[in-house]
């Protein structure tokens, strides 16, 4: 039926949940002190969990946020090209980056596959570009492989100006050095900074209207994994779609993502153009199934489907799918970080326009911003590390980016004082971005930076944190959170509570298992009116919360 889950797969989930529970904590999930119970409480928001799943008022199910919904295991290539046998040289010295750029290109004309890089040191004048999808970049591992990146973006492609004025360079929050996106998007992206026009970043492009409506999408309710179309059609299993919700003109769907109710309704959405220049929303997801007019999805959905949303399955930029980078570091030639929002563009890696793409084992090292995604979903950052001189963003997830996980994750301390001027931030999420969740982090330096743009629903576990960095964004992009934020045993080595602890701040959220923190530097006001309807739940704990890791217990979880 559509808008339901179905009361077999929720009776079945509900015994899932409390079998995860069981898995991470080590004992029951049933009652707290119970004979063969772990050490540690387990939050009443946890045993709600249990019972919604999936519509659950603070906590968001990301479940299956990460390539392939999150697996274990991420798909493994065969080998089709060495780049030494394409004229690389692990000699310091020689410009690699086009034999490395010819072996992925061959790989792409290939159909896919695993690019190696043997060990040693590898000078690369250029950025690397993976631009086909089912192709990997391999190293030979993070401390074996070494790419010297000697030239930033700004002398590579050009500057690359705001598309809000100024003398503001968008390389500070886009563009890596190792660049996985489609041919498409990359021509698009090379031609407008070119001709010093701004170029939408997103799944669709400045020319919303070129895209193809597929279908119109009948009402239904947030975490439902099953739609009803209007025409069927043109759907099948495995075929990427886009969710696009518009905005009305009462700001409803806005007002949807806070969480509805008095405070986001007597919000001023109207002159907040960076934020509303962001819908309509587009979420990318796979049909798992299409029966008759029934359509089922790879994950549940992250918001109510309303008809004054107009909303709609459509196409869109030819996605990245199946493409990764592993095994090596990445270190830019050593310069002073740039002011606040001049960098130059020494950043890492970034996914954009990516579905079901990676990086594991990856170090970025002397980096102006590190791991990114760019209107990316379903990726997985794994055993990542950024280390060096200090960066702007370590990790920045930009608008339009859904249902990614970044999990055993480092920001190392910077190795030199931060020049006047600049700026840190830590883990960015801003631009309507949701679902994302951020696990098993250390946090050396940096803050937990929502970066305004209402992003909503995303999930922060099992970090410790020095909490030294500040947060970012113009009033013109809006709230600093949406709905459904959760912080889940979160260890502040400094207690400072500046957006770690949110239940003053974000509507309908969740503070779960956090040591005591205090306010300090910068001090933030909430956007919304009156009750928050936010949870706070063992605050100032010394022991750990059960479960300990919210992503890796909705992760045990089973369809």
């Amino acid at each position: 039926m559509s808008g339901s889950t179905g009361i077999g797969r929720r009776s079945l989930l509900a015994g899932a949940v409390t079998v995860a529970a069981v898995a991470v904590t080590g004992g029951r999930a049933t009652a707290e002190g119970a004979p063969g119970q772990a050490r540690g409480e387990v939050p009443a928001l946890w045993r709600e969990f249990e019972r919604t799943p999936f519509t659950h008022p603070q906590i968001p199910y990301v479940g299956r946020a990460g390539c392939r919904g999150g697996a274990a295991r991420l798909p493994r290539r065969p080998v089709v090209a060495d780049v030494t046998r394409y004229g690389a040289v692990p000699d310091g010295t020689t410009d690699c980056a086009p034999a490395i750029n010819r072996a992925i290109a061959a790989a792409g004309r290939a159909g896919g596959g695993t690019v190696t890089i043997p060990p040693g040191t590898f000078r690369i004048d250029g950025l690397i570009r993976v631009g086909h999808s089912r192709v990997v970049l391999r190293g030979a591992g993070s401390g074996r492989t070494t790419l010297y990146a000697t030239k930033n973006l700004s002398e590579l492609i050009g500057v690359y100006g705001s598309r809000y004025g100024g003398d503001k360079s968008a390389w500070s929050w886009a563009g890596g050095l190792i660049w996985l996106a489609p041919e498409a998007r990359w021509n698009s992206l090379a031609a407008a900074i070119r001709a010093r026009a701004w170029p939408f970043e997103g799944w669709t492009g400045n020319r919303r209207d070129e895209w193809t409506t597929l279908t119109t999408v009948e009402p239904a309710q947030r975490g439902a994994w099953t739609v009803r179309v209007a025409d069927a059609s043109a759907l099948r299993p495995g075929r990427l779609v886009l969710l696009r919700l518009a905005d009305d003109a009462g700001h409803t769907l806005l007002q949807h993502m806070a969480g509805g109710g008095p405070g986001p309704e007597a919000y001023d959405w109207d002159d907040k153009t960076k934020l509303t220049s962001y819908v309509p929303y587009e979420w990318p997801v796979r049909i798992t199934r299409v029966r008759g007019r029934e359509v089922t999805l790879e994950r549940p959905l992250p918001l109510d489907v309303r008809p004054e949303w107009d909303p709609r399955l459509t196409t869109h930029v030819q996605e990245l799918t199946g493409s990764g980078v592993e095994g090596l570091t990445l270190e830019a030639v050593r310069t002073p970080q740039s002011p606040h929002l001049l960098d130059k563009g020494y950043n890492g890696v970034v996914l954009q326009c990516a579905y079901d793409c990676w990086a594991d084992d990856v170090v970025v090292r002397d980096v102006d911003n590190g791991f990114g995604l760019v209107a990316a979903s379903a990726c997985t950052l794994r055993r990542t590390r950024v280390a060096g001189r200090g960066s702007h963003h370590p990790y920045f997830c930009r608008e339009g980016s859904h249902d990614n996980l970044i999990e055993d994750f480092t920001v190392e301390e910077r190795t030199v004082p931060a020049p006047p001027g600049t700026q840190l931030h830590g883990i960015n999420v801003e631009g309507l971005s949701s679902y994302n969740v951020w696990s098993r982090g250390e946090m050396r330096m940096g803050t937990f930076d929502s970066h305004r743009g209402l992003p909503f629903a995303d999930v922060r576990t099992d970090i410790t944190v020095n909490n030294d960095g500040r947060h970012g964004g113009d009033a013109s992009a809006g709230p600093l959170f949406g709905a459904r934020f959760t912080h889940w045993n979160i260890r502040v080595t400094n207690g400072r509570a500046g957006l770690t602890r949110i239940d003053g701040l974000a509507p309908y959220s969740a503070t779960v298992g956090i040591n005591e923190v205090t306010e300090s530097g910068q001090t933030d006001v909430p956007d919304f009116t009156g009750d928050l309807h936010s949870r706070l739940e063992l605050y100032g704990t010394t022991g750990v919360v059960r479960p300990r890791n919210l992503h890796a217990a909705q992760r045990a979880l089973s369809r």
